[in-house]
């Protein structure tokens, strides 16, 4: 970053704070500052209003560390704690318009990109209940969208079918088995939109991937969800789906060999029995039975947004390497059929709880 040192300063550090890169995000880019803070830049193609975006992530912190606070918790490790930039701002514009926030790093604590253990599973599983179930006396009226339609499969897939007319890079001819499934599966998402139909709104994550969830590094316990640039009122189902698409996947996203690719019943077990848990009593029958189907949702959604992002020429998702997109899209239509051939048993575990 060549304005490094003017982020720096307009967030009250010393210019010459040693800053390096930290994660592996799609979307923004994130530095962690002198081992106390997070420093990230706010991708702004993808999320416009990002004024919008800060309030949104503050109202939410501060309801939650005014909840940790009232009840002994610990308010700097157990919720997001937001640095304001010297001008009182929540995140700091630079002249060439980039924008960027910090947030108080949280010490001790560990991040997983693969589930180690079934443990790990059932306690990220807690961790997003537990958020739902902090935030169900939130006013969800009070959020924005940040993006909107962001889990509307309906739209999305009226997205895909346009990437797919129009074809810009002429790469639908890579891609036709991938297509043919995503358009084979358009009853399957109607179907399951009907469903949520009947389900009350929550506010929600809506990206609960499992590094979305802080660990205490000695006890393994989870600590503070993290990423809160897309909580907006949605389904339960869909924190469910999303986070067993990429939780109880034998394989990394983006894994070329499809053959390790596998949707794990006991991974999804595990987490089904720590995130119902960790809501307590706040779902009703009928959203605990839409968690299957939340399942197929979402990793349907998913690998149709990698496909159509490929069809557009990779203009949302960071890639690495060629085809990187469509390898990523190709994991989850495998996991959807795997999880289309267990979906008695995803059902019947859920009733049992």
């Amino acid at each position: 970053m060549s304005n490094l040192k003017e982020i720096l300063v307009n967030f009250g550090f010393e210019p010459d704070a040693k800053c390096i890169p930290w994660g592996n995000g799609h979307i923004n880019d994130t530095f962690r500052v002198e081992d106390k803070f997070i420093l990230q830049r706010i991708n702004t193609d993808v999320f416009k209003d990002y004024e919008a975006l800060m309030n949104n992530i503050c109202l939410v912190t501060a309801f939650l560390q005014k909840m940790l606070f009232n009840n002994g918790g610990d308010v700097l490790r157990e919720a997001i704690s937001v640095i304001p930039a010297i001008d009182g701002k929540s995140y700091y514009k630079c002249a060439d318009g980039l924008v960027y926030r910090t947030y108080i790093f949280i010490q001790d604590s560990l991040s997983l990109d693969k589930v180690e253990t079934k443990q790990d599973l059932y306690s990220c599983g807690f961790g997003f209940g537990d958020f739902q179930q902090k935030l169900s006396g939130f006013d969800a009226s009070q959020l924005v969208e940040t993006i909107p339609h962001f889990h509307d499969t309906l739209k999305r897939y009226e997205a895909f079918k346009d990437a797919l007319n129009k074809d810009v890079k002429n790469r639908a001819c890579d891609c036709k088995e991938e297509i043919d499934f995503a358009i084979n599966h358009y009853e399957m998402i109607k179907n399951i939109t009907d469903i949520y139909s009947k389900l009350p709104l929550r506010v929600t994550h809506n990206d609960t991937k499992l590094n979305n969830v802080l660990f205490d590094i000695k006890t393994r316990e989870p600590l503070c969800v993290i990423d809160l640039d897309t909580v907006m009122p949605g389904y339960a189902a869909n924190d469910f789906g999303d986070a067993i698409r990429f939780g109880a996947s034998t394989a990394a996203e983006d894994e070329t060999d499809l053959s390790k690719v596998h949707f794990d019943f006991e991974l999804y077990k595990a987490f089904a029995e720590g995130f119902i848990k960790g809501c307590g009593n706040g779902l009703t029958k009928e959203e605990k039975l839409s968690f299957p189907y939340g399942c197929l949702l979402m990793t349907f959604e998913c690998g149709m947004r990698f496909l159509t992002d490929y069809l557009n020429g990779d203009t949302y998702f960071k890639i690495h390497r060629e085809h990187h997109n469509l390898d990523r899209c190709r994991t989850q239509f495998k996991l959807v059929s795997e999880m289309e051939q267990c979906l008695d048993k995803m059902i019947s575990f859920i009733k049992e709880q």
